[in-house]
């Protein structure tokens, strides 16, 4: 029987439901094990709380042997590898932005100077090039409570991932879904990634036999980006990459968090296996260094 450790947010446990559902169907035996992080006491902005918050508390109960396996959303994952752990990722949920805005409006019907709810800078800064007069407010909770300040007329209309209400059943809610050239995803947004310890060896074959391969090298892809800009998942950074037939395109953009100002570059090859997905990041990160991304993330 797997120890699956998962944060105690219903989004948390409801994706960390269908791992465990998965690996039933292989057979495998798993109960959740719920696991409290510093971000799940601590409501301040992510990127005031620290990079990792969500997932260093899982990492070190699996360590401590609290739990056998844990489960992440992939975007809120450090880029630093550790090898104490092997990850899978199986297929990826829809990856783009959602908005709820009140009265089914959409991004552009919304009235000037409207309300937006989003802590993440990468989002403040793509609505604030799509629309500078908005009013956009800090937002933290679980997704009913981001929604409810839409309801309850607190706010005109928030941002949050598709994914995250795809697998809540509740992407009807959403008034507009962002193709990913316009309002462009976090960098892995919408992959789970699952950890066991490295010398767990049926636990490693238990999650290995999750993976899906054009979802891992995509992702390598995309991680990648902020790996070498020394970024962290909280930066105005954004990457998202498609596979087909052996190889993976790739676009990534930097922007300034007042929206006067972005960088975006896009490549494409064909690859062998992870290490030239993370090449291929790697090279895109360059080409939007040598164009000043790092001078575009420093200003405030």
């Amino acid at each position: 029987m797997f120890r699956i450790g998962t944060r105690g947010s219903q989004l948390a446990t409801t994706q960390t439901g269908h791992v465990r559902a998965a690996l039933a169907e292989l057979g495998y035996d798993a109960e959740l094990t719920i696991i409290t992080t510093p971000g799940d006491k601590n409501m301040s902005p992510v990127e005031r709380i620290g990079v990792g918050v969500f997932t260093q508390a899982l990492r070190e109960a699996m360590a401590r042997g609290e739990c056998d396996v844990a489960v992440h959303s992939f975007k809120d994952l450090p880029t630093a590898r550790d090898d104490r752990f092997v990850l899978s990722t199986p297929a990826r949920e829809d990856r783009r932005e959602a908005l709820i805005a009140r009265d089914g409006l959409s991004l552009d019907e919304l009235p000037p100077h409207a309300t937006v709810g989003t802590s993440a800078p990468r989002r403040i800064a793509q609505l604030k090039a799509l629309r500078p007069d908005l009013d956009i407010r800090p937002l933290r909770g679980n997704i009913d409570t981001r929604m409810g300040k839409v309801f309850s007329g607190e706010l005109d209309a928030v941002v949050l991932a598709a994914a995250g209400l795809t697998r809540m059943g509740q992407l009807d809610r959403a008034t507009e879904l962002f193709d990913a050239t316009r309002l462009m995803p976090a960098p892995a947004q919408g992959a789970l990634a699952i950890e066991c310890r490295a010398d767990d060896d049926h636990a490693v074959q238990a999650i290995r036999a999750l993976a899906d391969q054009p979802t891992e090298l995509c992702a390598a892809a995309e991680r990648s980006v902020l790996a070498t800009l020394e970024a962290g998942c909280t930066a105005p950074v954004a990457a998202h990459a498609e596979y087909s037939e052996g190889a993976v395109s790739l676009t990534a953009g930097v922007f300034a968090l007042d929206g006067s100002a972005q960088l975006v570059r896009s490549a494409s090859t064909a690859v062998a296996g992870m290490e030239d997905a993370r090449t291929l990041g790697a090279t895109v990160a360059t080409e939007l260094l040598e164009q000043g991304a790092a001078q575009l993330m420093a200003e405030e």
